[in-house]
């Protein structure tokens, strides 16, 4: 699944992989680096650019971490997570990734606030009104965010974050959901 760096980071990441589903696929490597940056949508070595803790590299196979979260366990787990569902979003299927995608449409159509990490929160909070109509690429890009930010929160509970800011209500739609996607025997990769 994962082919990891060897050192240190071998137990962090191992522990932070605990609990999760069987995946198929072929194998995503992971790889620490400081200081992450990206912009426009690409990593750079240095700013400027904003910083960022991870990036999933789809076409690659590659998962880049920042190395300071070896120093904290909770936030490695919660930030790999979301960055291994990336692949499952990918290859989840376009029926499946629909039904995700008009379950955050009754959300917003129902003017729920909040999300279950910030990179899902600061792209809703900047949606249009016309793009869920228009299922615009800004739409795509939130649910996306919102499927991978949803899994991480999903196999962190109980843990509190202060980036879990969904009302409870939404938050078991989404939990009824996942947890019917996480019956499957294996998810893609």
């Amino acid at each position: 699944m994962l082919r990891f760096p060897s050192g240190r980071a071998k137990p962090s990441l191992a522990k932070a992989l605990e609990r999760l589903p069987l995946f198929t696929g072929s194998a995503i490597r992971v790889l620490f680096r400081d200081r992450l940056c990206a912009r426009r949508g690409r990593l750079v070595r240095r700013p400027p650019g904003i910083e960022v803790h991870a990036a999933a590299m789809l076409r690659r196979r590659r998962i880049y971490l920042e190395r300071s979260l070896l120093r904290n366990p909770l936030e490695l787990r919660r930030i790999l997570i979301h960055e291994l569902f990336h692949f499952v979003w990918l290859r989840l299927g376009n029926a499946l990734r629909r039904r995700w995608e008009l379950l955050l449409r009754d959300e917003v159509l129902a003017g729920a606030r909040g999300e279950l990490g910030h990179s899902a929160e600061c792209r809703k909070d900047a949606l249009e009104r016309s793009a869920l109509r228009t299922r615009s690429n800004p739409w795509r890009r939130y649910v996306c965010e919102s499927f991978c930010d949803s899994a991480a929160w999903w196999f962190l509970r109980p843990a509190r974050h202060q980036e879990f800011t969904l009302p409870r209500r939404w938050r078991a739609r989404r939990a009824r959901w996942l947890a019917r996607l996480m019956e499957r025997p294996a998810l893609p990769l």
